[in-house]
């Protein structure tokens, strides 16, 4: 299996020359040269969620260096639970925040950093890893990475633009991992790693790569959960699940298309947003427009310019294709307030900002049969935003307290990518 850029001006690479590079030369985002088709039998047939994943992602690390060590990677990543919460006989949740650092981040984080350390190991060589962050990929991601031998990591966060608990978590590791709290938004964040990327120089001294949703060892993860959702809804009901994700960068929701282009019994994917609508005004009217990120409490979707645009409209080439195959709604932090309590006082399930945006695109959906939201972190991070509506505190979960009460480090910093250097 080779990878090729988005932008079609580099070479094709393998999957561990696409995880370690990150962004390919010519600024474009590394996809498949084609989707394999799985059989299904054989993934409904898997013992537990590694073996799974092994499955899944095999066929993208044929002939790779890591291909032998693949089933090892998966089974130390995907060591947490993933439960489905069911409502009732055809609403569920998909529970993706039981991982160190309670958000669904830590499947793509924890299975790049075990790939790359390994590659690293093989090489003898050292990387620096930058990542931007609108909230719970810094997190997923330091946590995914301390203290792992010849990796430094350099994370950027917009300042101000982040939960308390999501700030103690970017900033509470020290070692190998620097903060950054960035005088801007997360687009700006972004911006500064891509710049970063595009000098030669620097690539060259410190080794740069990625361990945002650009990276394609982030995105491979999130196909597989995809699957796991869709087999065990499939299972259980016997019919094909339509899914609703959540979306900021796009990463997860490309995820959840690649699995269905591969053959998982998806009926339907359906994108929730905040505020920030780039993707569906381009549904609507075929101008994809670069814009500031607009606050909102869905803060980890803050995202104005999604970087995984560019890989969905690859992946559906030419807007009438596009819009064929991707719908999204937006919803504003009104109805993400109201959707929290809604939830709660019917169904007795408390859920964070951004599960809200998803619950709430349920609602406006008229499918017969199941659907599925993906619930994207844990609400304990949102405490200040949740706890007010469900009137009592959110217990915090073990992962999370053991990072609340330790010591943060950080350094504020402006817009410009040398600050990191």
């Amino acid at each position: 299996m080779k990878f090729v850029s988005t932008r079609g001006n580099a070479p094709a690479v393998s999957a561990s020359e696409a995880i370690l590079q990150g962004l390919a030369p010519d600024g474009g985002l590394y996809v498949p040269t084609y989707f394999p088709q799985l059989e299904m039998r054989i993934l409904a047939n898997t013992s537990s969620y590694g073996e799974l994943a092994y499955e899944v992602l095999a066929p993208f690390f044929e002939g790779d260096v890591l291909e032998g060590e693949l089933a090892e990677i998966c089974m130390e990543a995907f060591d947490f639970p993933l439960p489905i919460h069911w409502h009732n006989a055809k609403e569920a949740v998909l529970e993706l925040y039981w991982g160190p650092t309670a958000a669904f981040k830590d499947f793509g984080a924890r299975f790049l950093a075990i790939a790359m350390q390994r590659l690293l190991q093989k090489r003898d060589q050292k990387l620096t890893i930058l990542v931007a962050t609108s909230g719970d990929t810094g997190g997923a991601v330091a946590a995914a990475f301390h203290q792992r031998a010849g990796i430094g990591v350099k994370v950027l966060y917009p300042q101000g633009k982040v939960s308390q608990r999501q700030e103690k978590q970017l900033t509470c590791w020290g070692d190998n991992i620097e903060a950054y709290s960035v005088d801007g938004v997360f687009d700006d964040c972004q911006k500064m790693v891509k710049e970063a990327f595009m000098d030669s120089s620097l690539v060259e001294e410190w080794g740069l790569s990625s361990a945002n949703s650009i990276n394609l060892g982030r995105l491979l993860p999130q196909v597989v959960y995809a699957f796991y959702t869709a087999l065990e809804v499939f299972h259980q009901t016997g019919a094909v699940p339509t899914l609703i994700v959540p979306s900021g960068n796009v990463g997860n929701s490309c995820g959840t298309y690649w699995a269905k282009e591969m053959g998982a019994p998806i009926k339907q994917i359906v994108l929730a947003l905040n505020a920030n609508r780039s993707v569906l005004d381009y549904i609507e009217n075929g101008q994809f427009e670069k814009r500031n990120s607009i606050a909102t409490l869905a803060n980890a979707m803050d995202v104005g310019n999604p970087s995984n645009m560019e890989r969905l409209m690859h992946l559906y080439n030419g807007w009438e294709a596009f819009k064929s195959e991707v719908s999204a709604y937006s919803v504003s932090d009104e109805l993400i307030l109201e959707t929290i309590a809604k939830v709660w006082h019917e169904k007795n399930y408390v859920i964070c900002p951004h599960t809200a945006t998803g619950e709430y695109v349920r609602g406006q959906l008229t499918e017969e049969g199941p659907t599925v939201v993906y619930a994207t972190a844990h609400p304990a991070k949102f405490e200040t935003i949740v706890e007010p509506i469900v009137g009592h505190s959110i217990p915090i979960p073990p992962q999370l307290a053991l990072l609340l009460d330790k010591e943060s480090y950080v350094k504020n910093i402006g817009v410009n990518y040398k600050e990191l250097f």
